[in-house]
């Protein structure tokens, strides 16, 4: 039976929800941050899952990165919700890596749509491939695809793991293992933060973990179909996303790198 309190659907009726305290959330993850460097993938999962009250969410979007820390979710039975956005615009690669990994650790991944009515209008508005007029139309495009959807997921949660890495863009390497996101109110972990893409191509092969056909030909970041492409050698792994944009504007929304982490906030109480 489903533990309510890791079910992302029931977040908003649960009754009683405490109140949030960023401050214990972030004296929690400040320890963690230094904890992690001497551990395992499966060991900061699970510490995080001891330090951390509450409900934690972990979002997929079944790169390689998720497909690691799904990987230790599942085998450990670490009580760690997993969600994904389908956003209506992904892959068939990817809804096929998330069916064979529904049937390999036989658990079923709970998915959140976007709005249908907000997304039918904004295409009304904007056509189908308007995302590619300016750069705020394409954040409005993701702030309806994966933003909000994003907020339902995290709704009464404590903790958000995700599978941001330092090496992935300039930005990313700004990020610490915690932060404190002060916009959803939880403790948010990047528990692959200083893992190399060689160390986590490793680890799914050595673990025989299901991954994306597509990162066989060159896509190292996938998100939706019309906004991805392969990248070529020598190119960062972020460079196929948004490739229309400057480089500098190339995130979705969901992660910030200006967001205090968690041992600047305790120092600051």
């Amino acid at each position: 039976m489903n533990d309510p309190l890791n079910d992302p659907s029931l977040a908003p009726h649960l009754p009683n929800q405490p109140a949030v305290d960023l401050g214990a959330l972030a004296a929690a993850g400040a320890k963690l941050d230094g904890a992690f460097t001497d551990l395992d993938l499966g060991e900061r999962l699970a510490a995080a899952r001891a330090a951390v009250p509450g409900r934690l969410v972990f979002t997929t979007s079944f790169g390689l990165e998720d497909q690691a820390i799904s990987h230790a979710i599942f085998t450990q039975d670490i009580a760690i919700a997993v969600v994904t956005f389908d956003t209506g615009r992904l892959f068939p690669e990817t809804h096929q890596v998330w069916a064979e990994t529904e049937q390999h650790y036989g658990r079923r991944i709970q998915a959140l749509l976007p709005e249908g009515r907000s997304v039918e209008t904004w295409v009304a508005q904007h056509g189908i491939n308007g995302f590619r007029s300016s750069v705020a139309a394409r954040q409005a495009c993701c702030g309806l695809r994966k933003v909000e959807p994003l907020g339902r997921a995290l709704a009464g949660a404590s903790a958000w793991v995700t599978g941001v890495r330092a090496e992935q863009s300039p930005e990313r390497a700004l990020m610490n293992f915690t932060a404190i996101d002060p916009q959803h109110r939880l403790l948010k972990l990047n528990p692959l933060l200083d893992w190399t893409r060689d160390r986590l191509s490793n680890f799914v092969r050595d673990h025989h973990i299901p991954y994306n056909s597509l990162h066989d030909r060159g896509f190292l970041s996938i998100g939706c179909a019309p906004c991805t492409r392969a990248v070529a050698p020598g190119e960062p792994e972020r460079a196929g996303r948004w490739w229309w944009e400057e480089e500098e504007k190339k995130e979705c929304g969901l992660h910030s790198p200006n967001r205090p982490n968690s041992s600047a906030l305790v120092a600051s109480k």
